[in-house]
């Protein structure tokens, strides 16, 4: 709970008066009976000190411990920072070759929106399973919010993308549209062969009527 306080207070120093005004009528914790009653007990336990002018401050071990909390925050945040660049990257870098023939018939398939759900998807989350050009096959698992994961087969032979995501079987299915995971297996095996993945949209696109979207 010190620790708690320490974090919103962020001070190195503060007055007994100071900490038992905040505690009571800033964060509304105790009464200030009671504030007055949790200082002396951390006081007594040793999770605060006490300096010759009187002034307040958290003990060597909690300090060293909040000092790891900020470190552990700023390693966070700066990921954080990192993978929304990474993001805003690839959504702009989308956007830039969208005359590229992979990026016309890709948009062919998507809805409003779905390039941006879809480059939220991680990497590592998709595990292409078998990619046999030869025989137009592909399949793909994806780990989702559920404890299985989702199950992606296109077949350009017999002209058949299922896949089993709520969002597929519910609304991008009877369209057929890509949902942010199909979107995400596309951008993904571009990067591996583009030209194949191309190759694959453009028989699908050429052939849509043809073609059976299936949870």
């Amino acid at each position: 709970m010190i620790l708690y306080i320490w974090k919103i207070i962020d001070l190195p120093y503060i007055s007994t008066d100071d900490l038992i005004y905040r505690l009571s009528f800033e964060m509304f914790l105790f009464s200030p009976h009671e504030a007055q009653l949790f200082v002396k007990k951390a006081i007594q336990k040793g999770t605060l000190t006490v300096d010759d002018n009187h002034r307040l401050s958290l003990s060597d071990a909690l300090v060293l411990e909040l000092e790891n909390w900020h470190r552990k925050r700023e390693e966070e945040i700066l990921k954080n920072i990192k993978s929304t660049a990474s993001i805003n990257n690839k959504i702009e870098s989308f956007k830039k070759d969208s005359l590229k023939k992979f990026n016309i018939l890709l948009k062919a398939f998507l809805d409003t929106g779905t390039i941006n759900r879809a480059v939220l998807v991680s990497d590592s989350s998709i595990l292409l399973t078998k990619f046999d050009p030869q025989n137009g096959l592909l399949k793909a698992e994806i780990k989702g919010s559920r404890d299985t994961p989702y199950i992606i087969e296109i077949s350009t032979t017999e002209k058949i993308v299922k896949h089993d995501c709520h969002d597929f079987q519910t609304k991008r299915a009877q369209d057929k549209k890509f949902c942010k995971h199909l979107t995400k297996l596309f951008l993904l095996l571009k990067e591996k062969d583009e030209k194949e993945a191309t190759t694959i949209l453009e028989k699908m696109s050429k052939e849509i009527n043809k073609w059976s979207f299936e949870s």
